[in-house]
C-alpha cells in the first residue's frame, strides 16, 4: 500500500491528478446545476434552509474545487518529487480533500434518503402553502418559482452521480495522501525508503553535472 516506484510512480501520480481534476470539475458542474435549477429558490432568508441545500451545494461545491486544487498539486509534485514544500502541500491538500469528499458522500446519501422518504417535501419549500400538504410527487398544484414537473427525478438523478463522484474523490485523495506519506518517510509508510532514494539522487545530481562539465572541458 505504501510502495512508490521511483520510475513508474510519478506517471501514476500524474494520472491520479488528472482524474481528480476531471472528477472535481464534473462534480462542481452537477452541484451548480442542482443549485441553479432548484435549490437557490429555497435558500432565501424568508424560506427554510433545508438539509438538501446545505449538503448538495456548500459541501459538494467546496469538495469539487478542492479536488481540482489537489489534482493540480499532484501533477506538479509528479514532476518535482524532490521539492519538500510541494510534498507537504500534497499531504495537506489530499488529507483535507479526502475528509471533505467522504463527508460530502455521506451527506449526499443522507440527503437522498431523506428526500425519498419524504417524497421531496424539502424541495417544495420555495412554493406557496396550500390547504393540502404538498410534496414533489403530489398532483396538487402549487405556486412555485420553478417547474415542479420533473423536480424530484431531476434532483435525484444529479445527486446520485455527485455521491459517486465524491466517493471517487475520497479514494483518489487517500491514495495521494499515502504517496505523500511515502515521499516524506512518515509512518506508516516510513519503511518505503523512497525518501532516502530521492535524497541520494538529489545529492548525486550536482556531482554528475560537475563530472560532465569537467569531461567536456577536457575534450575542448
Amino acid at each position: 500500500m505504501c510502495s512508490f516506484d521511483k520510475d513508474k510512480g510519478p506517471g501514476r501520480l500524474m494520472k491520479k491528478g488528472l482524474i481528480l481534476i476531471l472528477v472535481g470539475h464534473i462534480n462542481f458542474i452537477l452541484s451548480a446545476i442542482v443549485h441553479g435549477s432548484v435549490l437557490r429558490h429555497i435558500s432565501k432568508p424568508s424560506q427554510h434552509i433545508s438539509t438538501e441545500y446545505t449538503v448538495a451545494n456548500i459541501i459538494s461545491v467546496t469538495s469539487g474545487l478542492l479536488s481540482i486544487a489537489s489534482g493540480i498539486i499532484a501533477i506538479v509534485v509528479s514532476r518535482n518529487l524532490h521539492k519538500i514544500k510541494l510534498q507537504i502541500g500534497l499531504l495537506v491538500s489530499s488529507f483535507l480533500n479526502a475528509l471533505l469528499s467522504a463527508a460530502c458522500c455521506v451527506g449526499l446519501v443522507l440527503a437522498i434518503s431523506v428526500t425519498i422518504a419524504q417524497n421531496g417535501t424539502g424541495l417544495m419549500y420555495g412554493c406557496n402553502d396550500t390547504v393540502v400538504p404538498i410534496n414533489a410527487r403530489s398532483p396538487v398544484s402549487a405556486q412555485c418559482p420553478f417547474d415542479t414537473t420533473r423536480i424530484y427525478d431531476t434532483t435525484l438523478a444529479l445527486w446520485i452521480p455527485c455521491a459517486l463522484l465524491s466517493a471517487t474523490e475520497a479514494g483518489l485523495s487517500l491514495w495521494c495522501f499515502i504517496v505523500g506519506l511515502a515521499l516524506r518517510g512518515l509512518a506508516p509508510c516510513g519503511k518505503s525508503y523512497i525518501k532516502e532514494q530521492l535524497e541520494e539522487e538529489a545529492e548525486r545530481s550536482p556531482q554528475t553535472r560537475r563530472l560532465i562539465g569537467k569531461h567536456l572541458n577536457t575534450q575542448a
